[in-house]
């Protein structure tokens, strides 16, 4: 299929939907979770539970159950659902980058943070590729996915400059023991194999009402879909993901609660699911061939093994509840690119370029937090943490029949060791001002200490150099939010807040400056979420600003190698609605929109004034509807359908000459399930149902001149699931 007739597709199917449902002019909110009585949805947004209704900031929630109804198994299969939420993937579970509300990383570090529970994870340093590696968590140990869009950098930190993505785990349940389990099975369209799926999770009270311990286990098997042209290899492209968990809930009495948990997953990839294109007008690598097809000379083998332990404690003193909660994360990545068509001309073989990354992760927050009253609620809380990482690179020598070629190999060796260190204290506040007016305001103070090593090494050259940075740096970031409250449903507010992207040194040669200073970005919001109808309507909707100050972007200086530099400034505003109808009990339809204009405003050698930022669509929806009804007493069905649709965008800033289009999609899914005697599940799926050529990212290839790099939209999945619990 060309891309005009993938377009038109894109057009047809979006008319069509818009037939079918006519609020699809808006945004959807996923339907409310039973999380909460009155058929509320309760957040942690402000690190203290709320209904979602009742927060200052633009959140959307994703329940657990909805991922595993819908199919979904990665980021990128429901972050269209979410409103300004971008992910662009880089070919395999666990290789994405987030973006919100427009603020992609133009930089090497991430500008969405990423908590679980109560706990950062990632990188917080610039060295890490922290932009390019996302826990893809598997969703059946999940309740559900906070998504805060804009700057929360008050309560949040470092790196949460486009907003924030907060998994929220499943919790020993302390009064029953239970046993859930699930198997599926599921085909791709394009693949020869199926692919397979396994979880189970028990939950077991040691002592009623005071102990209990939950265990789970999943395991994901995805056939590849992608063909290599040059070695007749097929469906190169599998996966596997798998995950554990443990967790223990202590609760003596009612004033003390203590928690514990572990989590481990693993993902592994035999092959990037990544396909190459020709440049001009994007056609199959050979005649006849699928457009799905590769021509890498050598395998491009991922994996990732993330490691986490957690345990809290807090104390309800009445007044306020002290708590202190204590992290600990281990990620270990190796990845390997084909550079066979860039260094392997040299010697005329091949060659592999493997990475390896180790970062290991402490953190410590406590926090006294008020009871709510009626007057002043209120937070003070301090935080801690240590990072020790190591990112090394090498490029390998081989010959013809890729074994290692003396006196070439290896052709060259880079480290890149490096230690981040924060201590940061922060404040938030809600004042009362009776029912009606409440303002919230919130002040961080934070200091990050740095340190970098950088040595190369290209033994057939003779170069052996290196050098030594750090850096200190001192930051503030703040929020202020003034809310009416019209009724218990209703609420109008602006919110301005300000958050970073932390620096770091540079390399200690000649021509580059010392230091690269963090990023900074300032927000502005309007906002309304209010539901009317007797609750059978939720509006949420948005306009917001960004300023983003002093980009981190990459610069060539000595000897041709890179370093960074703050050059220029950007800015990204839109708007973003989300409705959800209920008109009857069991039914629900509903979408989500979202317009993002993300600029530049100031020329510099990496950007020209008005030039669109790279990855960020200008227009996304996604439209749903939902029924679910008794078939009899004891037997109840549900079905579901979605469109998702993500707009064009360019792959890099537009006056980059290696910048190309990156044409829109849109995607058709369907799920039903039949529930017995409220044990039994059986379920079945469909996403991309009309298998459309959709691109998630485009770009030039590096490792691969000539060509386009392009990380499809997985093809029409297909499954088959049955779940059981007691």
């Amino acid at each position: 299929m060309t891309r005009k007739t993938n377009r038109a597709h894109l057009l047809i199917t979006v008319a069509a939907v818009t037939l079918l449902l006519p609020c699809a002019a808006f945004a959807q909110e996923t339907p409310p979770s039973p999380v909460a009585g009155d058929d509320e949805i309760v957040v942690t947004a402000q690190k203290r539970e709320e209904r979602l209704q009742d927060v200052p900031i633009s959140i959307s929630v994703v329940g657990g159950e909805q991922m595993q109804q819908s199919g979904a198994s990665q980021l990128a299969d429901y972050a269209a659902y979410v409103p300004g939420f971008q992910v662009d993937n880089a070919g395999s579970p666990g290789r994405s980058t987030l973006s919100l509300r427009g603020v992609a990383p133009i930089g090497p570090s991430a500008t969405v943070g990423i908590y679980l529970d109560d706990a950062p994870i990632g990188s917080s340093g610039i060295y890490n590729r922290a932009q390019t590696f996302s826990l893809d968590l598997l969703p059946y140990d999940i309740e559900q996915i906070e998504v805060l869009r804009g700057p929360q950098g008050t309560l949040y930190g470092a790196s949460s400059i486009g907003g924030l993505l907060k998994y929220v785990t499943v919790q020993p349940d302390l009064t029953k023991f239970s046993v859930r389990a699930g198997g599926e099975v599921f085909t791709i369209a394009h693949g020869s194999d199926a692919g397979w799926a396994a979880s189970g999770l028990v939950n077991l009270p040691i002592v009623a009402d005071k102990l209990a311990i939950s265990g789970s286990y999943s395991r994901r098997k995805t056939p590849g879909f992608i063909d290599n042209v040059l070695t007749g290899e097929k469906d190169v492209n599998s996966a596997v993901q798998q995950g554990a968990r443990v967790a223990l809930l202590f609760k003596p009495d009612n004033k003390l609660t203590v928690k514990l948990s572990g989590l481990w997953q693993r993902t592994e990839s035999d092959n990037f699911g990544i396909l190459y294109e020709t440049q001009g007008s994007p056609t199959p690598l050979a005649p006849g061939a699928s457009w799905l097809s590769t021509n890498s000379q050598l395998p491009e083998p991922f994996h990732s093994d993330f490691k986490f332990l957690s345990g809290s404690i807090s104390y309800d003193m009445g007044f306020a509840e002290l708590s202190s909660t204590t992290s600990y994360s281990e990620l270990k990545i190796l990845e390997t690119s084909d550079a066979s068509r860039v260094y392997g001309v040299i010697w005329g073989g091949l060659a592999n370029y493997p990475a390896n990354l180790h970062q290991k992760k402490w953190t410590e927050e406590v926090r006294l937090t008020s009871a709510t009253n009626k007057l002043l609620d209120w937070q003070l809380g301090f935080f801690y943490t240590d990072e020790d990482n190591s990112h090394d690179q090498l490029v390998r020598a081989l010959d013809a029949n890729g074994q290692p070629l003396a006196p070439f190999d290896p052709f060259a060796i880079v480290g890149l060791p490096n230690t981040y260190k924060e201590y940061a204290v922060f404040g938030n506040a809600t004042l009362k001002l009776g029912d009606v007016f409440h303002i919230t305001g919130g002040l961080r103070w934070a200091r990050n200490d740095q340190t970098f090593t950088q040595s190369t090494q290209i033994p057939l050259l003779g170069l052996n150099s290196g050098g030594d940075g750090s850096s200190s740096e001192e930051i503030v970031t703040w929020s202020v939010s003034p809310q009416v409250n019209l009724n218990r449903d209703t609420m109008l507010y602006v919110r301005a807040a300000s958050g970073y992207r932390p620096g770091g040194p540079n390399i200690a040669l000649p021509g580059f400056p010392a230091t690269v200073n963090s990023e900074r970005v300032t927000s502005y919001e309007a906002g309304i979420k209010t539901r009317f109808l007797d609750r059978k309507v939720t509006f949420n909707a948005a306009a917001f600003l960004l300023d983003w100050n002093d980009l981190q972007v990459a610069q060539a200086f000595a000897n041709g190698i890179n370093g960074l530099v703050n050059a220029g400034t950007a800015r990204s505003q839109g708007v973003e609605a989300q409705l959800l109808i209920q008109p009857v009990a069991g039914f629900s339809v509903g979408g989500n929109f979202a317009y993002t204009d993300a600029k530049c405003t100031q020329t510099t050698p990496n950007c020209t004034d008005g030039d669109q930022l790279p990855n960020v669509p200008k227009l996304a929806a996604a439209m749903t509807a939902d029924y679910d009804w008794a078939l009899s007493g004891s037997t109840r069905a549900h079905v579901g359908g979605a469109v998702r649709i993500v707009g064009d965008r360019i792959s890099a800033v537009a006056s980059d000459p290696l910048s190309v289009p990156v044409d829109g999609y849109a995607t058709f899914d369907l799920n039903a399930s039949v529930t017995f005697d409220g044990k039994w599940t059986l379920r079945a799926y469909a996403r991309n149902l009309t298998d459309s050529e959709g691109r998630i990212t485009t770009s030039v290839a590096t490792v691969n001149p000539g060509y386009l790099s392009t990380v499809p939209v997985q093809p029409r999945t297909l499954g088959l699931a049955l779940d059981i619990a007691f």
